[in-house]
């Protein structure tokens, strides 16, 4: 069947048989547990090397929006006013389900900001996918811990470890150098917690405020009416890439998406770094070439 060619606010979706579409996105996932044991784990000390993908491909920028320096605290919204809406998706406990929002991401154009615990095997099984996207601008990523412990419970070294070592994977596997981004495991965080973190690099402490509710297991249906419930203007929604379920309802994402003529953004489409915006400035010179 021909597929035709359908143009949504933020999105570039190809409206093929919706049957079709999730059943593709849902390969690979019927029987995956919930929790993988140590199967879904990197089994070496140091991160692997960044994986080659294939040549990104330019995106144009976002229509409306205007970069701003990353703040420095806490931020759990967009600022001001307009239409965006900042999907951010955490963990990555399952491959399967990195790999679905890979395929997702690759397939509709949605932009997605993703905080990766770089422990889990996912994130370098799906690296050559992503790279493209990231290299392109529409995934961003942020750093959200090594092993995903509560850090107000640990000393400031073992602080300093779990987000240095994750910002080495970020570096070593996407080629990450510069993301202001810091989201705590669990939203636990306080002065000493963002401290570290800013000293680190990261002075932008991410929360939220809405979620797909998916950090456990629920149906199709009830990540659906999460999405009915937070997808508004402005907003920075947290997802996991741990549990199936999300994944065979993105069809039903980007249609509320459409419905409400929102478009989607990453945290550094909103807040750049000086050499994020140089580098998208570059990107801009040379799609008008």
């Amino acid at each position: 069947m021909a597929c035709a060619t359908e143009k949504i606010v933020g999105v570039t979706f190809r409206a093929m048989d919706r049957r079709r579409f999730l059943l593709t996105l849902a390969a690979g996932l019927v029987g995956a547990a919930a929790a993988r044991g140590t199967a879904d784990l990197v089994s070496t000390d140091r991160p692997p090397s960044r994986v080659p993908g294939p040549a990104a491909t330019a995106r144009p920028p976002v229509t409306g929006v205007v970069p701003q320096a990353p703040p420095a605290g806490v931020v759990s919204a967009l600022p001001g006013d307009g239409t965006s809406l900042a999907l951010t998706i955490d963990d990555g406990t399952s491959t399967e389900v990195v790999g679905a929002f890979a395929a997702f991401a690759a397939d509709s154009g949605v932009r997605l900001t993703f905080f990766p615990n770089g422990r889990y095997r996912a994130w370098t099984d799906h690296a050559a996918v992503l790279q493209p996207l990231v290299d392109s601008g529409q995934v961003a990523f942020g750093n959200h811990t090594w092993s995903h412990p509560d850090l107000t419970t640990l000393g400031d070294d073992a602080v300093a470890e779990e987000i240095g070592r994750n910002q080495d994977f970020l570096r070593t596997t996407f080629g990450v150098h510069d993301t202001p981004f810091f989201r705590p495991p669990y939203g636990a965080r306080n002065e000493r917690i963002d401290r570290i973190a800013a000293h680190l690099g990261h002075p932008t402490v991410v929360m939220w405020n809405g979620t797909l509710g998916d950090d456990r297991v629920l149906a199709p249906a009830d990540v659906v009416a999460a999405a009915r419930q937070w997808f508004t203007s402005q907003r920075i929604v947290v997802g996991h890439a741990n549990h199936p379920p999300v994944t065979t309802v993105y069809a039903d994402l980007l249609a509320l998406i459409a419905e409400r003529s929102l478009q989607t953004v990453t945290l550094a489409d909103v807040w750049a770094t000086p050499t994020q915006r140089l580098r998208g400035t570059h990107t801009s010179a040379s799609l008008a070439r």
